[in-house]
Formats: structure tokens, C-alpha cells, sequence
């Protein structure tokens, strides 16, 4: 089988981002039933120098977003990074499969070896060819700020299991 960008990528992203969705909604569920607003999950990090829990959400969206369009050669559409609110992350979340859903795998087949140059940090810059940038870069930055948000909603009590990360709504 011959790799290429869009099996490798397009349903990792839009599978991890469906994951999340439904991690999402059970906090919600979990928020409810406790007595208190999915919001107060918005503020949460895991220790205080790492990001909050928004800040996750943002990064795992922009991640894939960003991602496919570099190796594309698309433009990405941009967002706000105001989201204050659980309501405002998930749609976020939303905004991002959509535009996932109208990339056409040609979009990405066939540009496997095109050099990619994407921000290291707040001043460096990096490039790599597109299938070493998925696999090497944009693909694990993606999975860690998936797996950060899950495991903040799991340390704030939301009811999740591995289950629940890997398969989502279809567990």
C-alpha cells in the first residue's frame, strides 16, 4: 500500500477531533449532573506552567487545520483564539471538521516530498518535506494536546475511559 497524505492524515484528524467532540459532550453531561457549568473546565491545566485547558482545545484544532493546509498548499481559515466559554470550544471543534470535510484527498496526494515551512516556537521557523511534517510534527503536536484535554476533563472528574479517546461516540 502506498502512503499518502490524505489517508494518513485527513482521517486521523477527523477522528481525534470526533473523539474529542464526544469527550466534550460528556463533560457537559458530567458538568450538569454535578451542579455546575462545563465553563469551569475552560480555566483547568494540569500544572502551572503548562496551558489551560482552552488553550488545548485551540492548539488540537489548529493542528489539524493548519497542518493539512501547509501540506496542501491551502489557506486555512483563521480563527479568533477568543473562545471563553465550553460552548465556544466545541464549536470551534465544529468549525474545524467542517473544513476538513471539504479537503479532497487530491488536495494532498501527490505532495508528499514538497517542502513544508511551518513556525517553531514564537521566532523560528522549520522545514521539512510534507510526509516527514505530518508524521514527525504535525501528528504527535496533534495527539498531545488531544491526550492533554482529555486527561484534563479526566482529573476534574468527567467519566472517561480509553474508550472514550479512542473510539468516541462509537464506544
Amino acid at each position: 500500500m502506498t502512503f499518502t497524505l490524505s489517508a494518513a492524515a485527513l482521517p486521523a484528524f477527523k477522528s481525534g477531533l470526533t473523539n474529542l467532540r464526544h469527550c466534550m459532550n460528556k463533560a457537559v453531561a458530567n458538568a450538569e449532573a454535578r451542579g455546575f457549568s462545563a465553563d469551569a473546565f475552560v480555566p483547568l491545566r494540569l500544572a502551572p506552567d503548562m496551558l489551560t485547558f482552552a488553550s488545548q482545545i485551540r492548539i488540537a484544532c489548529d493542528s489539524a487545520k493548519n497542518g493539512t493546509a501547509r501540506m496542501g498548499g491551502l489557506e486555512a481559515p483563521k480563527f479568533a483564539d477568543d473562545e471563553t466559554t465550553f460552548a465556544q470550544l466545541q464549536d470551534r471543534i465544529e468549525k474545524t471538521l467542517s473544513w476538513l470535510a471539504t479537503i479532497a484527498p487530491t488536495a494532498l496526494d501527490g505532495r508528499e516530498t514538497q517542502e513544508v515551512t511551518f513556525p517553531i516556537g514564537k521566532n523560528k521557523t522549520k522545514t521539512m518535506a510534507a510526509d516527514a511534517y505530518l508524521t514527525q510534527h504535525a501528528l504527535p503536536n496533534f495527539y498531545f494536546h488531544l491526550v492533554t484535554a482529555y486527561n484534563l476533563l479526566r482529573q476534574a472528574g468527567v467519566p472517561l475511559g480509553k474508550a472514550d479517546y479512542l473510539m468516541g461516540a462509537g464506544t
